[in-house]
């Protein structure tokens, strides 16, 4: 798990729970679509909150693409 999370650091996390190579993602794709479903993504939730990120599911699971999260993530990284 990398010390500060990035936009890079976020694909790879999730291309690594959907068994994708990360530069297939792209940002503003619906990851859902990619078969990302609610226990993988309370697994990053729970992955980003020990990094300090204090992100809800709902925060990812309402806009489910890299560049909705990372908008909603960005500003939370201390």
């Amino acid at each position: 798990m990398p010390d500060k999370l990035t936009l890079e650091a976020v694909r790879e996390q999730v291309a690594e729970l959907l068994y994708e190579d990360p530069a297939e993602l792209a940002d503003d794709e619906d990851l859902i679509d990619w078969g990302l479903d609610s226990v993988r993504i309370m697994t990053l939730v729970e992955q980003w909150r020990k990094q300090g990120v204090q992100i809800t599911f709902a925060d990812l699971a309402e806009r489910p693409t890299l560049a909705d999260w990372w908008q909603v993530i960005e500003p939370k990284i201390g």
